[in-house]
């Protein structure tokens, strides 16, 4: 059996401690598919999903007596997370499975298995291999499938010919494989991408659906991707544009702290992906896929925002301001990257943050009855500073005179 080399800082301490413990309980303990794919690739390693033949809440509840920490187990899959005291990561804990699926596209039973049952459940043969960390082990590579040379082949292969009905995210997932490392789909598994699994995949809730979509925009590929599920018929199904892949770069670009913008890179993916279309398309978009009331609004925005641009091009910076109030951040942040309309920019940086000097207090000191009345002054007063016609404190004072 081939043994791979693995450095000792590929991976975190706690895994010797893990593997160790697996031992001690005689449970052969493994590191399964990104792991060993990421590792075969030479990419950066850090997907650490132990499997075990055995019991892995047994060894999660030994690992916390050993070693203190916190277990979550989850006994309908017959997996655990260990939460190490003071560690920053957790470990996931799997024990060595089977699956069968009621119905297709149903989440699958679970019954505990060998390893190899566990390795043939996968979505993929280059996901389908497992290296062993316990003993005298250490470094064996389990590989029954053909992953590795599947690998170097640079092919995407499904298990068998169920693979996307039984779970049709894996369309999903065949689309990021392929493009995020530059590989192809074999001829019979692309063939498998057919009216059936597509079907399949029509039933899946919309938590699903925009979960897979999430994980496409945290890639650096996700226009090429969500290309790749156009040509495969998945956007057309749901309703959904091509993406424009010259949106991709803005999705790189980090908000400078003076914009305010905190930085969420799935958010901004959906608002470039969506703002040209109507709001109402982006309505039946957003319940579709479950939108959160955050993504759904921003989106929204972002959309009614791009259609009112050019009629706000010749407005004063206090009209801007006024009506951009009334939008979130990030709609507004998503358009100026997206336009470079210069006004965007400077709400964002500069004008939203314009505030007269006089408050309500003043207009009270003054003996003005509380009321409407205070909101027209200050809006007044505000207007002034905005659009240049206060410059300083004794203008905004002759102004307030006049406006009472």
């Amino acid at each position: 059996m081939r043994h791979l080399d693995i450095a000792p800082d590929l991976f975190p301490n706690l895994l010797s401690d893990i593997a160790a413990q697996a031992a001690r309980l005689n449970m052969p303990c493994y590191l399964v598919g990104g792991f060993v794919r990421d590792l075969l690739l030479k990419t950066s390693v850090n997907d650490f999903d132990v499997v075990v033949v055995g019991d892995a809440i047994r060894l999660g509840n030994a690992l916390v007596g050993e070693y203190g920490g916190k277990l979550t187990a989850h006994h309908k899959f017959h997996t655990a997370v260990w939460q190490p005291s003071n560690a920053l990561e957790s470990f996931d804990l799997i024990t060595a499975r089977s699956e069968t699926y009621h119905h297709p596209g149903a989440l699958p039973t679970v019954k505990p298995s060998s390893i190899e049952d566990d390795l043939r459940r996968r979505d993929f043969t280059v996901n389908a291999m497992a290296v062993r960390l316990d003993g005298e082990y250490f470094g064996a590579l389990l590989d029954p499938l053909g992953g590795e040379h599947d690998l170097a082949q640079g092919v995407i292969r499904v298990l068998h010919s169920r693979s996307f009905v039984d779970d049709p995210t894996r369309i999903f997932r065949a689309a990021r494989y392929e493009q995020r490392y530059g590989f192809h789909l074999a001829p019979e598994t692309r063939a498998l991408v057919n009216q059936e699994s597509l079907g399949t995949l029509s039933t899946l809730s919309g938590e699903r659906l925009r979960h897979e979509f999430d994980l496409i925009f945290e890639e650096e590929k996700a226009a090429r991707m969500l290309s790749r599920l156009r040509e495969f018929g998945v956007l057309d199904m749901f309703h959904l544009p091509e993406f424009n892949e010259a949106c991709l770069p803005l999705l790189e670009d980090k908000p400078a702290p003076e914009f305010g913008i905190p930085e969420n890179r799935i958010l901004f993916g959906y608002l470039f992906w969506l703002m040209n279309l109507q709001t109402d398309s982006i309505a039946s978009i957003a319940r579709r896929l479950d939108f959160d009331a955050e993504l759904k609004m921003a989106a929204l925005a972002a959309a009614h925002l791009k259609m009112d641009l050019s009629a706000l091009k010749i407005s004063k910076p206090s009209a801007w301001t006024f009506y951009l109030e009334k939008f979130p951040l990030t709609s507004v942040y998503a358009l100026w990257l997206a336009t470079k309309e210069s006004a965007l920019g400077s709400f964002l940086v500069q004008w939203r943050h314009i505030k007269p000097a006089v408050t309500g207090n003043d207009l009270k000191a003054r003996g003005i009855p509380a009321g409407p009345r205070y909101k027209e002054i200050l809006t007044q007063l505000r207007a002034a500073w905005l659009d240049g016609e206060v410059k300083n404190l004794e203008e905004e004072k002759e102004l307030l005179i006049a406006l009472l």
